[in-house]
């Protein structure tokens, strides 16, 4: 399972919107928001905006959870097993 979390931190005047994906990447906001809430918001447009970064999530994942044949598999046999996923 990938984990992503958004969170808000106090910062200035305001809260800091905070994007943490799986292994501890994370991607603060610049700006600052008056409220937890707000904050929390703008990070989950800003994940949203990063399909990219999605996208790359779900292969980890599926990469993750593909079993590899008994004896190993070639990168060949491994992306054939994961587009079948697809």
């Amino acid at each position: 399972m990938t984990d992503v979390t958004l969170s808000a931190t106090p910062k200035g005047n305001g809260y800091q919107a905070t994007v943490t994906f799986a292994g501890a990447t994370s991607i603060s906001s610049a700006e600052t928001y008056p409220t937890m809430g707000e904050a929390i918001a703008a990070a989950a447009v800003k994940l949203l905006d990063m399909s990219e970064r999605l996208e790359a999530l779900e292969q980890d994942a599926l990469r993750q959870t593909t079993p590899e044949p008994a004896g190993g598999s070639t990168d060949v046999e491994r992306d054939l097993a994961r587009s079948r996923l697809d």
